[in-house]
Parts: structure tokens; C-alpha cells; sequence
């Protein structure tokens, strides 16, 4: 169960015996960024309803919250989805939540998380900005969660388009690494930025 380069170019593979386990295991695309894209304009009207946020403050902190989200996209996949393997537990929890996407890279369900745990982590991702900047939250969170979407977007376009011919192909070029050559490499999908600092660039 361990993650490989040399993954299947078809199918894919059923990670539960339970019916209703295996088919929360699966997304299609268009659920998540619908409805983070609601999630966050919500957080923004009752921000700017209740005068929490202004459009300079907003502006300011969307754009912090989304490259935020950038920061711990990349170190969730280097660290969480990349783990050490030592015991046949962790083997089988990594397998489950990437590994099978390694496997299988081409499965357009098990392209973004469920939303059932996505929604989850969301709510804690909300307290735990909330602790942190009070009601700033509202311009905050919606910037990390549209950079999720985003990351989910060009996840998506990755694995089910050909590459485009212009400067957007870099990511398509790094992903490809990551996947087919080198798996401790080109963490960052949505942006080099990360491999750039930390080093991790192929």
C-alpha cells in the first residue's frame, strides 16, 4: 500500500466493502466548488451585514486567506498524505486518503475530498481563525476556502486535460513528476510557490 510512480492510466478501486462508506469516498468536482464558492460569499455578506469587514480590510484578508490555504495545501501533502509508513495501520490510512489517488490518477471521483469531511474541517478551520482574528474571520475564511477551490479546480483540470500551451503548463508538468517520477517531490499544486521556499521543486 505504499505510494508508487508507477500508477494505473485507468479504473478504479474500491476501498470499502460497505456500500455507503465507498460511495461517500467519492466527489464529483462540481459539488466542492459549488458549494465553497456559497460558503464563502455567506461568510461575506454577514461579515459586511453586521460591519465586521470593510472592503479594504476584505480585499486585504482574502487575499492573506488564500495564500494561507496554499501554505497548508503543501504542507498536508508533504507531511499528512506523505507520512512515514511504519505500521500497517498508517499503511492503510495513507492508502485510503491518497495512496488509491496515486494508484489511480485518472479517477475523476477521487479527485477531492468528500464533503462530509471537508465540510468538517471547514467548521474547524473556522474556530480556530476565529480564535485567532475575531471577527476578521468573515474576509479571512472565504479566501482560504476559494483557495481550496481553486486548488481543487486545477486538480481536477490536471489529471482530466491535456496540458495547455502557455505558462499554466508548469503545473501540469510538476504534477506529472509528482505522480509518474518522483512522489517526494512538487508537493504544491495549485502553486510552486512552496517547493520554490522549502526546496522540494524537481
Amino acid at each position: 500500500m505504499e505510494i508508487t510512480n508507477k500508477p494505473h492510466t485507468k479504473g478504479t478501486k474500491q476501498l470499502f466493502s460497505n456500500k455507503l462508506l465507498e460511495k461517500i469516498t467519492r466527489t464529483h468536482i462540481a459539488v466542492p466548488l459549488v458549494f465553497f464558492s456559497m460558503i464563502s460569499i455567506g461568510l461575506l455578506y454577514h461579515g459586511f451585514q453586521h460591519s465586521f469587514i470593510t472592503l479594504v480590510s476584505t480585499v486585504l484578508l482574502f487575499m492573506a486567506g488564500f495564500l494561507t490555504f496554499t501554505l497548508v495545501e503543501y504542507l498536508m501533502h508533504r507531511f499528512l498524505f506523505h507520512f512515514p509508513i511504519k505500521t500497517d495501520h498508517a499503511a492503510k490510512f495513507t492508502y485510503t486518503i491518497h495512496g488509491v489517488h496515486h494508484d489511480y490518477p485518472k479517477d475523476k471521483d477521487r479527485l477531492a475530498m468528500p464533503i462530509p469531511l471537508s465540510a468538517l474541517l471547514s467548521v474547524g478551520f473556522f474556530f480556530f481563525f476565529k480564535f485567532l482574528l475575531g471577527s476578521l474571520v468573515f474576509a479571512f475564511l472565504p479566501g482560504f476556502l476559494m483557495g481550496y477551490a481553486t486548488y481543487l479546480w486545477i486538480h481536477y483540470m490536471v489529471h482530466a486535460f491535456d496540458p495547455p500551451k502557455n505558462f499554466w503548463k508548469t503545473l501540469w508538468t510538476n504534477h506529472a513528476i509528482h505522480h509518474y517520477k518522483n512522489p517526494e517531490k512538487a508537493f504544491g499544486v495549485s502553486s510552486p510557490l512552496w517547493d520554490i521556499i522549502f526546496r522540494t521543486m524537481p
